[in-house]
């Protein structure tokens, strides 16, 4: 499943086509995804201008014109694809017509500057929903999410004492989004390295200043993959198609077995399964 640096690309690659535009028609292929979508959401999403397109987790926000914003989850396979019309002859008339939609493309967005953007899920595990903006942070899948890690709410004295007294790894503190959204494991695993902590150790037991340091740890592990278009491991692609290539600097993350890159460590990346998911890190430099 895309994680924050991910899903920000993509937010990032659909803003020059989305913002300040008109949706001129919202093709809406199927009744539902992951859940099904909201009575007449084709309609609703049709002639609304795009106001903003902002991120909060791992779910991309689209303010409407109409009031609403749309809320866009890619789930596990979800991917948001552009294409170009070509030059605009009349209002909503291109030279070049777009590529028919495709088995799996289920929602199609034609939007007034002349690009179309498609979401393409073949898993059907994203999820599209429109709610009131004024009460969008109240939407069931917003309302318990923790602080953005690039935020100004997520700083060493909250992160200190949202640890305080926990039993859980750090690992699984980490991946709470009720303590910081947008946090997966990839990044976790890659921050923890660096940070040189152990995924292992009890959150409790994590000092205040550890737990200081380690937020411009998280937060430059997420802007290096943003930088690099996030990570493209199964089925990611960025919103123009191209991959990420934050995986080719993984300094743990998938490489069980393999040297530990760390600086004058002669330690090897170990692999231990943590509340089903794979953990990637050094014994002998993360403590």
């Amino acid at each position: 499943m895309p994680e924050l640096p991910e899903v920000e690309t993509v937010r990032r690659g659909l803003a020059p086509v989305m913002e300040g535009h008109t949706i001129l028609q919202a093709d809406v292929r199927r009744p539902d995804l992951r859940w099904p979508f909201p009575a007449d959401m084709g309609a609703r999403l049709t002639g609304a201008r795009v106001l903003r397109l902002r991120r909060r987790s791992k779910y991309i926000l689209a303010d409407l014109s109409s009031g609403d914003t749309l809320l866009i989850h890619l789930g596990m396979s979800g991917r948001m694809l552009i294409s170009q019309g070509g030059v605009q002859h009349a209002p909503g008339v291109f030279a070049h017509p777009h590529p028919a939609p495709e088995k799996h493309d289920h929602v199609v967005f034609d939007m007034s500057g002349g690009a179309r953007v498609t979401f393409n899920d073949p898993r059907r595990f994203g999820a599209m929903d429109l709610s009131p903006t004024v009460r969008i942070d109240a939407h069931k899948l917003l309302a318990g999410l923790g602080p953005e890690p690039l935020g100004n709410g997520f700083d060493g004295p909250y992160l200190a004492a949202r640890l305080h007294g926990r039993a859980t790894p750090i690992k699984a503190a980490l991946l709470d989004q009720r303590v910081v959204a947008g946090l997966g494991n990839i990044y976790v695993c890659e921050a923890l390295h660096r940070a040189g902590m152990s995924p292992l150790r009890k959150a409790g037991r994590i000092s205040a200043a550890r737990a200081a340091g380690l937020v411009p740890v998280i937060r430059d592990v997420l802007r290096d993959a943003i930088e690099a278009g996030g990570s493209s491991l199964r089925d990611y692609r960025q919103a123009d198609g191209d991959l990420g290539y934050f995986q080719h600097t993984f300094r743990v993350y998938g490489r069980e077995g393999a040297p530990c890159l760390r600086d004058g460590c002669a330690g090897m990346v170990q692999r231990r399964v943590q509340s089903g998911r794979s953990s990637f890190y050094c014994a002998t430099c993360q403590r």
